[in-house]
């Protein structure tokens, strides 16, 4: 298998590079990308199931390291049976797939992941990128069931206006979408994507794609001519789950939700 050369995750640019902070801009920009990114994953039947910073990388040298990239499938499952086209049942278990900082609550539940907490889980990582640290970090236990049952129950105790206080009501509107998903329910991806770029022209501010990570050198070469945020820099999937060997543009479907709507226990304030 030939692998092409990327550059560092966005954890990496956002703990060394970065020092912690990433601007609202730049965060709306990424929100973008890595559902672009999500988007294709899910065309494809798969669910990603470890949505996180580290998982989420920049392509390799100038010119490239304002494309985001998802990698790392060790834990991918595809949510359609090839042969009949049928969506995964939906199934009560013990423990928690993916990293129990960035999951949703539906996991933390006993369910089954689907598209819904992929999407989900970029909202508590956008969140992770505006506030520096969630509530629930620092939450510690020698055992990691009991551990991750605290993570759980400090989320569910959160509310997504407390979570999102401060910052553009777009955040709490994403997480509320991806609540209202049933299991089996096919995302508006578009609709996400909008509430960025609502956010984003509320806030005067331009998708021009220059990330806090880029040096004034890189910026000033990269400057719009025109000085339009119209251009769209389209983010891709690494894969490397199963037969998907190659590296991919994201799509664009234009997706709209289907029925059968979920529930989540939130404490409300």
């Amino acid at each position: 298998m030939a692998m092409g050369l990327l550059g560092p995750s966005l954890e990496d640019l956002f703990m060394k590079s970065c020092r912690r902070k990433f601007s609202l801009k730049t965060v709306l920009m990424l929100g973008e990308q890595m559902i672009n990114c999500i988007e294709f994953v899910h065309s494809q039947k798969i669910l990603h199931r470890d949505i996180k910073p580290s998982n989420f990388v920049v392509g390799a040298g100038d010119g490239q390291n304002d494309k985001v990239y998802i990698v790392d499938f060790g834990l991918a499952k595809r949510f359609r049976d090839p042969d009949t086209g049928k969506h995964i049942p939906f199934v009560k278990k013990s423990g928690i797939t993916g990293t129990a900082r960035y999951v949703t609550l539906n996991l933390h539940q006993g369910c089954e992941p689907s598209r819904r907490d992929d999407l989900g889980s970029i909202g508590y990582v956008l969140l992770y990128f505006l506030r520096g640290k969630l509530p629930w970090q620092g939450i510690n236990h020698r055992d990691k069931k009991k551990r991750k049952k605290r993570i759980g129950k400090r989320k569910a105790a959160t509310s997504h206006q407390d979570l999102c206080k401060s910052f553009p009501k777009e955040f709490v509107q994403y997480l509320e979408y991806c609540d209202s998903l049933g299991f089996k329910d096919k995302p508006d991806y578009d609709h996400l994507r909008s509430l960025f770029r609502k956010a984003a022209s509320r806030h005067q501010l331009d998708f021009d794609w220059q990330f806090d990570w880029l040096t004034p050198r890189q910026k000033r070469k990269r400057a719009p001519v025109s000085g339009s945020s119209s251009g769209k820099v389209e983010s891709s999937t690494y894969e490397s789950y199963e037969s998907y060997e190659d590296s991919y543009s994201s799509s664009r479907s234009g997706a709209r939700p289907e029925s059968d709507r979920g529930h989540k226990k939130r404490r409300k304030r």
